[in-house]
């Protein structure tokens, strides 16, 4: 293909010297994860390693990914497009389908003289089912892929399911292991990555690092358990009437039953298991932090954590797991530690999205930033948290036909500072509407009966959430200050 003998013509031509001074990207994605963090103000959360993080580097607190699922969420973020651009809207469709010659974001570095690999689960991956092999992976992408498998798989059978009729990868499941971190793929991945980051110090280094957790099955080493005493675990509040003034679709259609029909001991249990596996991948984003430390690479390194979306643990009276465009599903963590950013140790709470990686990595690491990328440089972010900054987040998510549904239904939400304004199939299939200000779980859909101040700002919002949802500038300049 034509992007392999450019790459390699780059490669080759690419003054060692300069490729000497640019700074590794340790590039670090966990699978699953909501803002279950004690950096996002979780008051249950033990994540002492990302709090670290967090205090070091800048911690956004309002990062919204494309897609709240697995595949087409890592397709546009490692692409830098949107969705309607990858054409990736389920588990099934691989990228390079649609755009066969595009230049990933690792593909990128690699053309810069860095030597990229993967250790883990960057790409998609069926979980746990493909642990151990390359899974949805992109080959272009990398010159090296390790794909560690620990215990964790070969117990599976000790895993207990509250769903038998559904596999454990989608349904509430989890285990107590056993046994050490580093026996678990997830500590293994740790390790491997410590290593590829010995090796390859002395040169330039895109290193992805891809944690399984904490994704169901929710399996963690008992200590980890053992940091949440069923106690203290509570189900998300919710109004008894919370339910009643949302269109069909925005309740995810494999979550048709609130909580799954469960009783609430297990419920809990489930929550517990679900924070165990934070803290264990706390734990090995641990080891990664203290590894560049004493390889003397922390001053070198541009380190990103991220998760491909976030997680319904109850939200919503009875909603769990994932594909829904309300925040806890939308939004997930994003942290950024640029040795020697002045912004490093503030949170920025200006609205971000997913797909602006792509364009803040290359120019941090002085890379041509492509043409062509939906996504914006959030380097003005790192150096000042605080700046101004205009526009929105846009999340989009792809209902199939069902018992509810006569026929697919594309729902497509704008997020701002203030609002969220959620249209499905364009409107004809419900809307929402939520004022942040007021409303910060999106209990009160405004959309029902909508006062003419709020009919105002959505006749604003309409053609920025059209314009972006596509890849295109607002016809109009988005001025948050009006809202």
């Amino acid at each position: 293909m034509r992007w392999i003998l450019t790459a390699a013509l780059i490669i080759l031509t690419f003054p060692q010297s300069r490729a000497a001074e640019r700074p590794n990207i340790l590039f670090i994605a966990a699978d699953d994860l909501a803002g279950t963090l004690g950096c996002y103000g979780d008051p249950i959360a033990r994540t002492p390693h990302l709090d670290r993080l967090a205090a070091t580097g800048v911690c956004f607190e309002q990062a919204y990914h494309q897609i709240p699922l697995c595949n087409p969420a890592r397709a546009s973020l490692m692409t830098g497009r949107r969705p309607d651009q990858t054409q990736v809207y389920d588990l099934e469709r691989h990228f390079r389908e649609a755009m066969p010659d595009v230049v990933t974001l690792p593909q990128h570095f690699a053309t810069a003289g860095y030597f990229t690999a993967r250790v883990g689960k960057i790409y998609h991956y069926d979980v746990p089912a493909d642990i151990g092999s390359d899974g949805f992976d992109d080959a272009p992408s990398w010159q090296l892929t390790v794909n560690p498998k620990g215990r964790d798989k070969t117990d599976e059978a000790l895993v207990f399911n509250a769903e038998p009729h559904r596999k454990i990868s989608a349904a509430l499941s989890w285990l107590a292991a056993e046994g050490t971190d580093e026996e678990q793929t997830d500590g293994m991945i740790a390790s491997e990555a410590i290593r590829l980051m010995r090796e390859h110090r002395g040169s330039p280094f895109f290193l992805g690092v891809g944690f399984f957790r904490p994704h169901t099955p929710f399996v963690a080493p008992k200590k980890y358990f053992d940091l949440y005493p069923p106690e203290s675990m509570r189900l998300p509040f919710a109004p008894a009437n919370d339910r009643d003034d949302l269109p069909v679709a925005a309740l995810a259609h494999n979550n048709p039953v609130p909580h799954y029909g469960l009783d609430e001991k297990v419920l809990l249990e489930a929550r517990r298991a679900y924070y165990a596996c934070v803290s264990f991948v706390d734990a090995q984003v641990g080891r990664l932090l203290t590894a560049l430390d004493e390889l003397g690479l922390a001053e070198n390194t541009l380190v990103v954590f991220w998760s491909d979306n976030g997680f319904h643990l109850g939200e919503h009276g009875g909603i769990w797991q994932k594909r829904t465009l309300f925040d806890e599903s939308a939004g997930a963590p994003l942290l950024i530690r640029w040795p020697g950013a002045a912004g490093n140790g503030q949170p920025c709470r200006r609205v971000v999205e997913f797909v602006d990686l792509y364009p803040t990595l290359a120019e941090a690491a002085g890379l041509v930033v492509p043409d062509g990328l939906d996504g914006r440089s959030l380097v003005p972010l790192l150096h000042d948290p605080l700046t101004a900054w205009e526009g929105g987040a846009v999340t989009q998510i792809l209902r199939p036909a069902d018992d509810r549904l006569s026929a697919p239904v594309m729902g497509r939400s704008l997020r701002t500072e203030r609002w969220r304004y959620t249209e499905w199939n364009e409107g004809e299939a419900g809307l929402e509407f939520y004022d942040h200000a007021a409303d910060p779980m999106e209990f009160d859909n405004l959309a029902i009966d909508p006062a003419p101040g709020i009919k105002l700002v959505i006749e604003r919002l309409r053609p920025l959430l059209e314009a972006k949802a596509r890849g295109q500038a607002p016809t109009t300049p988005f001025d948050p200050a009006r809202l």
